[in-house]
Formats: structure tokens, sequence, C-alpha cells
């Protein structure tokens, strides 16, 4: 089994090359999102982060329906910039709170290599308890 590092620079170049049963072994979360936050893959992983059937969010809008948490300066302000300049690339701690125990993460955004997609990926920085 290949290891997948959250934190590599070209993370876009190895996403693009898995298929959604491979994204969904992933050991920490992936959201693929258009340039409008509409999700368009929200993997396993995330599901068991946020407490979230990723079947039911498909299709809805990360920053406005699933995560409000995250539109702020530091989260989607982030996002936003990156799209404007063509070049999505941020990596920076966050804490989801959105209908669920707060929860410490680190959050890698990317462009994706193909089309106007973007990755949010997350992974959990420490439990809940710890």
């Amino acid at each position: 089994m290949e290891i997948i590092r959250f934190d590599a620079h070209d993370i876009e170049n190895t996403l693009s090359k898995m298929n959604d049963t491979q994204i969904d072994k992933l050991a920490f979360g992936a959201i693929q999102v258009d340039e409008a936050g509409k999700i368009l893959t929200y993997n396993m992983a995330e599901g068991e982060i946020t407490g979230r059937n990723p079947k039911q969010v498909i299709g809805k809008n990360f920053f406005d329906q699933v995560a409000p948490c995250t539109k702020t300066k530091e989260f989607y302000g982030k996002f936003v910039e990156g799209i404007k300049k063509g070049n999505l690339s941020a990596m920076f701690e966050y804490e989801f709170d959105y209908q669920m125990k707060p929860v410490k993460v680190k959050v890698h955004m990317k462009k994706a290599l193909v089309g106007n997609t973007y990755w949010i990926l997350v992974k959990r920085i420490a439990k809940p308890g710890l």
C-alpha cells in the first residue's frame, strides 16, 4: 500500500491518478469542490472527521451548507484569493465546529491538475479528548 503524504507539495499529481475507491481509503479527509464551492468528492475519512455522510453532501456548497464555520478570512478568504490568482496552494491549522464537537485540523488546499476544481484536504491534529 502506497503512503500518500498529506503535506506533499505535488499531492494534486497523486490525487489526479486515483479513483473514488482509492480516495475513500486515504488516511485524511479529501474534498473536491468547484470554484463556487460545490462538493464533487467527499471521502470517507472526511465523513469520519465531521460525522457527515459523504453521499449526503455531494452537490451541496461546502462553505455555505456543509461547513459554514469555514466562511472566514482565514479559510474562505485563502480559497477565493488562490482562485483569483490561479494558484491555490495553502496549508494552515483550523478548527471545525459546525454542528459537531470542535476538532482541530490541518488544512491543505490545492488546485486540481485538470479543470476548475480544487482539493481541500483535512487531517485531524488531535483526536477529541486528548
